[in-house]
């Protein structure tokens, strides 16, 4: 069976079939809001893959997309989800 995405808590391990380079911008992501002390403990991440690609996104708008010919993480924030 392919999975097509699947979804985790906040603070826990990201799926180990992940690039290294997205887990580590997961990591980043989750460590930044800690230092920032915003509590992100009712938080899910969200992957998806789009054309063999994985996409994640965090329940706060941060989504992260993973370019394989660069072996790259870029990590950006919705405008759905800025104060106004």
């Amino acid at each position: 069976m392919i999975s097509v995405g699947t979804r985790w808590s906040s603070g826990d391990e990201p799926p180990t079939r992940l690039p290294q380079v997205v887990i580590d911008a997961v990591l980043d992501v989750e460590g930044e809001l800690a230092e920032q002390n915003v509590d992100t403990s009712m938080w899910y991440w969200t992957l998806t893959w789009l054309e063999n690609r994985p996409v994640v996104e965090f329940d706060d708008g941060t989504r992260i997309d993973y370019n394989p010919d660069l072996d790259e993480a870029t990590v950006s924030q919705s405008d759905d989800f800025t104060d106004d």
